[in-house]
């Protein structure tokens, strides 16, 4: 007969409530930032994706009209800066993960 993996009832229910309660703990802890840090979070990936789309958008729209030639600098540009854009937003992101 295989042996109950679970612990004793009342081992088993300290557990889940001690755990309950550290999760009540960490909630109230950030409750009052969440909102304002969860719209903060969402303003610095957009504005880190946002601007160096724009910066490669202008740098190629001002290489195509200066030297023009069979490659759209712009278009190139634009997909540089959102690659750029997007791996400066996982930084931000995995940084503050990591604090948390």
């Amino acid at each position: 007969m295989p042996e109950n993996p679970r612990p004793p009832p009342a081992e088993h229910l300290h557990q889940e409530v001690a755990r309950r309660a550290a999760r009540r703990q960490r909630a109230q802890r950030e409750s009052d930032r969440s909102v304002w840090f969860s719209l903060g979070m969402m303003g610095l990936v957009g504005w880190s994706v946002a601007i160096p789309t724009l910066i490669g958008i202008a740098l190629g729209w001002w290489i195509d009209s200066t030297w023009p030639g069979r490659v759209s600098w712009t278009l190139t540009l634009l997909f540089v800066g959102v690659a750029i854009g997007c791996l400066n937003a996982w930084y931000w992101v995995r940084q503050e993960s990591e604090r948390r």
